[in-house]
């Protein structure tokens, strides 16, 4: 009998926080040093949204915004999809097309953050052999 993978174990567990008033270019660094695509925005303590390297471009530079006076805040996606660690990693999927993002936030029972699963993620792990799996684990182009 197969076991169901959960999304606590397909799941990035380091997420990066930056505050709603961190100027994109700063963000955009960040993402590159780590090598991810995304951070969450916060407002104090409170989670405000979710800043992907897809939304500094469609957002901020197609539109012309200095990445060096724009604040993340203002072009961060702020529906935030979340689900929940224990859940089958089939219903992150689900959320993903449901929603059309590409990144599920992910809490614990008490509703508290505690990792991000992205659309390769889930490929690595549940399709390990398809071409999303393999640009997904492909080192970034410099």
């Amino acid at each position: 009998m197969a076991t169901t993978q959960l999304v606590r174990e397909v799941m990035t567990e380091d997420v990066v926080y930056l505050p709603a008033e961190t100027p994109l270019e700063a963000a955009a660094r960040e993402m590159r040093e780590k090598n991810i695509g995304d951070v969450v925005v916060t407002e104090g303590s409170a989670l405000a949204g979710v800043l992907t390297d897809r939304d500094i471009v469609v957002r901020a530079v197609a539109d012309g915004q200095d990445p060096r006076q724009t604040p993340i805040g203002q072009i961060a996606s702020r529906d935030l999809v979340t689900v929940d660690q224990d859940a089958p990693a089939s219903h992150a999927v689900e959320l993903m097309r449901t929603h059309a993002v590409r990144r599920v936030l992910v809490c614990d029972a008490d509703r508290q953050l505690v990792g991000i699963v992205s659309i390769g993620d889930l490929a690595m792990e549940m399709d390990p052999s398809s071409a999303l799996s393999d640009i997904s684990e492909a080192s970034p182009n410099r």
